[in-house]
């Protein structure tokens, strides 16, 4: 399994998941810089991503929904503050309605996902620092570790298919 540590700390609002695979940091970078690579291993297992918009440089956004089993949509936006090819990625996180509007209700977060080079292949540390305890503690109650584990672990089989 690729995720090796998940870590939680309610006094700085961060949650931060680190994985490890097996390939060199420009390949896993690819994942997220290829809209249709990034719906394969965006959102749990069970609730595949459509990619709608991806912009993936500073002032740039990212649009998608995740389909439920029961075909609900969630859906949700990255507005980019930072990228620098292929070692991190940088943007704001929201829950957003289906026109992709921001949804004020829910929780945002500031991530930093960054890639470095590792002699077995590449750690990647997903780093998101919530606006409010509150907002955090939503997240973790929503399940975020669990899908987020869940999803982080099917990059190893994208990789693998090449």
């Amino acid at each position: 399994m690729p995720v090796t540590d998940t870590m939680q700390n309610e006094e700085t609002l961060t949650l931060t998941i680190v994985a490890e695979f097996a390939a060199p940091v420009e390949r896993v970078w690819e994942v997220y810089a290829d809209p249709r690579q990034l719906e394969q291993i965006w959102g749990p297992p069970t609730y595949p991503a459509t990619v709608v918009d991806h912009a993936l440089e500073p002032g740039g956004r990212v649009t998608y929904f995740m389909t439920s089993p029961e075909w609900e949509k969630f859906c949700g936006l990255w507005e980019l503050t930072s990228v620098d090819r292929p070692k991190r990625l940088e943007f704001r996180d929201y829950f957003a309605d289906e026109d992709f509007t921001v949804v004020d209700s829910m929780p945002g977060s500031s991530c930093i996902y960054s890639f470095e080079a590792i002699e077995t292949g590449t750690r990647a540390t997903y780093e998101s620092v919530f606006d409010s305890v509150e907002g955090l503690r939503t997240v973790l109650e929503m399940g975020v570790i669990e899908g987020s584990t869940g999803a982080i672990n099917q990059i190893d089989d994208l990789l693998a298919r090449g």
